[in-house]
């Protein structure tokens, strides 16, 4: 294979372990191609110039990381301002969030120039280049008009909206066109290929020419959907750590008369956390038998602090958390056990397989990997339960699972409750074909599969 060259955002060490399964699986084709791995460094230059930025060069074994320093107002508005005021919002459906102004458009292709600008010499004439997420969009576009031949596929890791709602997006016509410049173009689910050739369609009477692809400006682009996955081995491996054993074990000596359900998520509006919380005090309410027996843990990782939907989202959800506990609470039990920090990834394991049940309940993601962690930390004999939004990528997958719509409270708890009565026989049967799934389709699959189908597609 040629030498392969990843783009991203951020990017991580691949030799670390705490990088996580995506950064390793990459690691395994830089490692083996001597490639390059290219992205923003996470400094921020208070003092520095837009559109300009530092570049560094170091090498992690055989891979080289090339990374770019970022000024104040670049990251203002590139990042903070078009990639997550912007894009974001609009992608997980959320329009009433979205703040649209020509500021954080122009510096999200100021970076998007600079960016193209430092990797164009660093480039070898045969390399695949692989192009990550929302924040780069236009990145093959503006790697095009400098002259760059080879061949780029690009991966939305978020979902993309129906064609109305991104036709909502002021400029959506230049960013959609910007998806031409790519050979080939990979969505989480068969969903968003459809909305894609939907608004192509529509909005730039684009001809679908078949298995994908589809013809417009001049250019033939291939959309497919590429479901990422897990390292199935390396998260039950880590389950088998130290860590893992003792959250596992601490987790069943302090609640060991409860049923513990989990949820784990980044505090996002996306996540849909308010209306799980309402869905459990649903199901305490409508289903007495649980009051004192079932406890909810939910993780809440701390992300993107500085955005103002974040911080009313905390607020929400700190205050349902509180009035469930009121309400519901005794001395010996709190109903919801609500935690705003990140929780170890050592760890993880060992708190979903503590879980007879698991909240996967997000009003809209592209994908969603805690529903396949919490698949593989299960214990085959005795497995847990998964109650998995149906607006989650993973939904389209993982079929076995309890699927729910989070907007339906009385619905969602009516499946926790179902999730939490389920005959043995039942859950194993389920477990079972969930855990060949994402065995099948694991990180490693995505990866060789999608950079197979880069390699084959027609420049």
């Amino acid at each position: 294979m040629a030498r392969v060259v990843v783009v991203s955002n951020r990017l991580a060490d691949p030799r670390k372990a705490a990088a996580g399964g995506l950064a390793v699986a990459l690691g395994e084709t830089l490692s083996a191609t001597g490639g390059l791995w290219f992205g923003w460094s996470g400094k921020v230059v208070e003092d520095g110039t837009p559109g300009e930025g530092e570049l560094h060069l170091q090498q992690a074994g055989n891979v080289t990381l090339a990374t770019v320093d970022l000024c104040r107002e670049d990251h203002d508005t590139y990042y903070l301002g078009y990639a997550n005021r912007v894009l974001w919002p609009m992608f997980h459906y959320r329009l009433d969030l979205a703040d649209f102004n020509k500021q954080s458009l122009d510096g999200y292709r100021r970076v998007n120039r600079m960016f193209a600008r430092k990797l164009m010499p660093l480039l070898q004439p045969d390399d695949l280049i692989w192009i990550h997420d929302y924040h780069l969009i236009p990145l093959a576009a503006e790697l095009r008009s400098m002259g760059c031949g080879n061949r780029i596929g690009f991966f939305l890791h978020i979902p993309l909206p129906p064609p109305l709602l991104l036709a909502a997006l002021p400029g959506h016509e230049w960013l959609i066109r910007a998806l031409f410049a790519y050979d080939l173009v990979g969505f989480q689910a068969k969903a968003d290929v459809d909305h894609f050739e939907r608004y192509v369609q529509a909005e730039a009477g684009a001809e679908l020419l078949g298995d994908g692809r589809c013809r417009a400006f001049n250019r033939t682009v291939l959309a497919r959907a590429f479901p990422i996955g897990i390292d199935v081995d390396e998260f039950c491996q880590l389950a088998q750590g130290k860590e893992a054993r003792e959250t596992y074990e601490t987790m069943r000596e302090q609640y060991s008369r409860r049923r513990l359900l989990i949820g784990i998520d980044r505090l996002d509006y996306s996540k849909g956390l308010p209306q799980r919380i309402r869905a459990f005090q649903e199901l305490l309410a409508s289903y007495p038998e649980n009051r004192r027996s079932a406890t909810l843990i939910q993780i809440a990782s701390p992300t993107r602090e500085s955005v103002d939907a974040y911080a009313d989202i905390r607020r929400e959800l700190e205050h349902l958390c509180g009035q469930v506990n009121g309400d519901y609470g005794e001395l010996d039990w709190m109903p919801v056990r609500y935690i705003h920090r990140t929780v170890a990834r050592k760890r993880l394991p060992g708190l979903c397989r503590a879980g007879r049940v698991a909240l996967v309940t997000p009003l809209r993601d592209g994908m969603n990997l805690v529903a396949k962690e919490y698949i593989a930390a299960q214990d085959p004999q005795d497995p847990g339960v998964l109650v998995l939004s149906r607006f989650a990528g993973a939904a389209e997958q993982l079929r076995e699972a309890l699927l729910v719509n989070p907007y339906d409270i009385e619905g969602t708890a009516q499946a926790i409750q179902r999730a939490l009565q389920m005959p043995l026989e039942e859950r194993r049967a389920r477990h079972q074909k969930l855990l060949e799934r994402i065995r099948a389709q694991d990180v490693h699959w995505w990866r060789r599969t999608y950079l197979e189908t880069l390699q084959s597609v027609e420049p």
